[in-house]
């Protein structure tokens, strides 16, 4: 089963050798084996959160993308984040672009990039902003409608988030769902490279999204990951996308209003439980290491201090439900209890 919408490529191009080997091998182990691919994605400047990474070539890369275009047949979308951005694709005749999660976080830049854009034939895909905030996505997309551009897309990478996670950016899967209701014609995608942070990730975030009734999936797909200028390890190669979406499940939804809700509902607790065990598989792993520290350098296994630490820490999310706030307890003794046997037997 094909998706809706499936766009691919490499986190930025940096190569004319690059560009077209990855499209060739895109076209021949993905598009060819049945999967289409409906845009052909590279970033060609790259606003890097350090000066000193690799910031993309910039407008010679237009040519490679031409030649992908005419020897592949792929439509080609590029990042835009200033209006001189959108003058330089008009002038290479590049019509889809996406709006990068760190422009769309400021409503200047992207007033002045619909502007720029206004009543001409774009295709527009909006990042959420990199900070949660659904009213900042719902406005940076309100901004290119009412400038008289229809084809609008909405793109979820995931959010920055300074707690624990194991995925590069936090899902927060409750924004996205908020934007479908609330602009339910707008196709709505899934970066799942972005959200993953590492090529382990990217199946179990692509499941997740299309269980959750997204309409198609972004992806960074480099023809060598691992010699990637940027973002090397959430890349894989065509043939590893090809994998990727030969495993996934495609669930039909029901058409009755009441089972969609309840079927989205348990697709939601089933990934969440998900991450609860892989969260707790880096916990056991963190306490293993803790206990190795400790027999090193002779200290007491037990620390009461710290247990406390932590029920505090549990405490502050509690509702006043007595079955809940019954559940964090015994949890927390059991945890307690685990940790010390694993650091006994080390």
């Amino acid at each position: 089963m094909n998706l809706p919408f499936l766009i691919t490529g490499p986190c930025a191009a940096e190569s004319e050798e690059q560009v077209i080997s990855t499209a060739r091998l895109l076209f021949e182990k993905v598009e060819m084996q049945g999967f289409h691919i409906h845009y052909f994605r590279t970033g060609i400047w790259k606003p890097r959160s350090n000066p000193k990474s690799f910031k993309g070539v910039g407008e010679k890369a237009f040519l490679w993308l031409q030649r992908v275009e005419k020897e592949f047949g792929f439509k080609v979308c590029v990042e835009v984040a200033t209006p001189e951005h959108v003058v330089c694709c008009e002038k290479y005749g590049i019509k889809n672009v996406w709006i990068g999660s760190r422009t769309s976080v400021n409503p200047f830049m992207v007033e002045e990039l619909a502007n720029a854009m206004k009543e001409k034939d774009f295709t527009v895909m909006v990042k959420n902003p990199i900070i949660s905030d659904l009213a900042l996505w719902k406005g940076a997309i309100e901004r290119f409608l009412t400038n008289n551009i229809s084809n609008v897309m909405a793109i979820h990478r995931g959010v920055a988030d300074s707690n624990e996670n194991i995925f590069r950016n936090a899902p927060i899967w409750e924004i996205p769902i908020e934007l479908k209701v609330a602009y339910p014609n707008i196709p709505l995608l899934c970066d799942i490279s972005h959200i993953a942070g590492h090529r382990k990730y990217l199946r179990q975030i692509a499941q997740i999204a299309l269980d959750l009734g997204f309409d198609g999936l972004m992806a960074e797909i480099h023809a060598h990951p691992q010699t990637a200028l940027s973002d090397a390890q959430q890349q894989i190669t065509p043939k590893e996308l090809y994998q990727l979406l030969s495993e996934l499940h495609f669930k039909q939804l029901s058409t009755s209003p009441i089972e969609k809700m309840l079927q989205k509902e348990r697709n939601m607790i089933e990934h969440i439980d998900t991450q609860i065990a892989q969260l707790l598989q880096k916990r056991w792993k963190t306490i293993d290491r803790i206990a190795q520290i400790k027999r090193d350098n002779n200290i007491q296994i037990v620390n009461a201090k710290q247990f406390n630490k932590i029920k505090n820490i549990y405490t502050q999310y509690l509702t006043e439900d007595r079955l809940s706030a019954e559940f964090i307890r015994q949890y927390l003794e059991l945890l307690h209890y685990t940790s010390i046997q694993r650091q006994k037997e080390l």
